[in-house]
């Protein structure tokens, strides 16, 4: 009842940019915190940075610095600024969104179908 859509992922040389989007949809009453993970070959999946309703947000060590979320509350989006791309961010990257539903009234957790952010060298 609830799809979230990336977009923005490609190929971008060392020290380049990438802006990636996200955009939920469905019955959503509200959405708690959304936020991007990512995950290369044959390691985990990783918190990049998220953003609570309340527009605190949380980053990577990895990426403070060079990453800028952003969130429109509004329009239930989050968008990932990545400057400065180093060839160890390449990944797939995801879309989290912990959302209350509108009817029932539950909490859920969703993700989006991943894009993938090449960063070559």
């Amino acid at each position: 009842q609830v799809q979230l859509v990336e977009s923005g992922g490609g190929l971008v040389q060392a020290g380049g940019s990438l802006r990636l989007s996200c955009a939920a949809s469905g019955s959503i009453f509200s959405i708690n915190l959304m936020g991007w993970y990512r995950q290369a070959p044959g390691k985990e999946r990783e918190l990049v940075a998220t953003a609570i309703s309340g527009g605190s947000t949380n980053y990577a060590d990895s990426v403070k610095g060079r990453f800028t979320i952003s969130r429109d509350n509004a329009k239930n989006t989050v968008d990932l600024q990545m400057n400065s791309l180093k060839p160890e961010d390449t990944a797939v990257y995801y879309c989290n969104a912990i959302v209350v539903w509108t009817m029932p009234r539950v909490v859920r957790n969703h993700w989006g179908q991943g894009t993938q952010v090449t960063v070559s060298s």
